[in-house]
């Protein structure tokens, strides 16, 4: 994909007009880290991108942003901007097109994120802060207070880039984090989430909960719960301890996944019944949580007699036909205890066996 955006950079160059690798692919790739994100920033405006390319997506022209398909890949491509206002501590509402590469990096949140790959592959530090990439420092471009104010989400940012790439935050740009912490209580739950997962989810995640945390920001995010729970792998586990289901977007599945989780998590251990009911999923969960043994746990789950309802050689019919009844809520008891005998080893798995116990414990007489 590289090959290919530096392709786009040239054709750039050859129409005349400047252009960049700009941002998080950058300095991955001086980090050594894999990434397929890239973007693209530019002197030409979208009219002019316009006449370059044949493939261009229109996204949001009003702010200098198009998506060139070359060669099968996307690239999102932005024109050299300035932004002049921002609305509602998020969105700037406002720019105009440059031609100066170094005032559109000025506008950018992080240090980090400014450096620049040419169509020679050659890196390009416009505003002097490869330093801080090679300090693992992580600052804002210009006044902490200012970039902060004029989009909170940068706040959530900064976090995820610590956590992800196990960076300093620099004092001052720390400072004004929790000083502006108050602005997220106006960004979007899904906005916040989304971050919110990619710190869950990082393998530092215990980085990023100590920054939340020492930036006071758990009471603004509705995390209290963050101190007391217990960091897992598992984000639908994470999350099931935070006890959030009504203030962020889950969907229903996700819902129910953390309520049955929380269900589990009320028994001391896990048993074969346990392991049968909530399946193999939820209980290696548990066991993150819990911090036990996940292969003794999948040992477990491939020795039960039965993993699911499927396999029992009996049905909810079968019942109500054995007992000559309608069938009703009784059907889910009687089944529930033939589940919990096969398992615990009392009744054997096939239609006789089963059909004898239920007449023998259930059929009038």
């Amino acid at each position: 994909m590289e090959d290919k955006a530096l392709e786009i950079l040239n054709k750039f160059s050859q129409s005349g007009y400047e252009a960049y690798i700009v941002g998080g692919y950058v300095r991955d790739y001086l980090l050594n880290r894999k990434t397929n994100d890239i973007d693209i920033c530019s002197s030409a405006t979208p009219k002019e991108i316009l006449e370059i390319f044949d493939n261009v997506i229109v996204s949001n022209m009003q702010y200098g942003s198009v998506v060139i398909i070359y060669k099968g890949y996307k690239f999102d491509v932005t024109t050299f901007r300035k932004e002049i206002k921002y609305e509602n501590n998020r969105k700037p509402v406002k720019i105009k097109y440059i031609k100066d590469i170094k005032k559109d990096l000025l506008r950018r949140d992080f240090t980090i994120n400014t450096l620049c790959m040419n169509e020679k592959k050659e890196i390009v530090d416009i505003l002097g802060v490869r330093e801080d990439l090679e300090k693992k420092i992580l600052r804002t471009v210009g006044n902490p207070r200012y970039r902060i104010k004029e989009d909170s989400l940068r706040i959530l940012r900064c976090i995820r880039f610590a956590t992800l790439l196990d960076f300093e935050i620099e004092p001052k740009t720390k400072h004004f984090l929790s000083k502006y912490g108050y602005l997220l209580k106006g960004l979007s739950s899904t906005r916040k989430k989304e971050e919110l997962d990619c710190i869950f989810s990082s393998t530092n995640n215990e980085k990023g909960k100590k920054l939340l945390i020492e930036l006071k920001l758990t009471d603004v995010l509705g995390l209290e719960k963050l101190n007391d729970i217990n960091l897992c792998t598992d984000l639908i586990g994470i999350w099931c301890q935070l006890e959030v289901d009504d203030l962020y977007p889950f969907t229903k599945v996700e819902k129910d996944q953390m309520q049955e989780l929380r269900e589990l998590l009320s028994y001391k251990e896990l048993d074969d019944y346990l392991l049968f009911k909530y399946g193999l999923y939820l209980c290696t969960v548990y066991c993150d949580i819990k911090g036990l043994s996940k292969h003794k746990l999948n040992t477990m789950y491939h020795s039960l007699k039965i993993q699911s309802t499927k396999d029992i050689n009996f049905s909810g019919d079968d019942i109500a036909k054995v007992l000559g009844r309608e069938p009703g809520k009784y059907i889910k008891d009687i089944m529930e205890d033939i589940e919990k005998s096969i398992l615990n080893g009392i009744l054997e798995n096939n239609n006789e066996n089963i059909k004898g116990y239920i007449i023998e414990k259930y059929k009038e007489k």
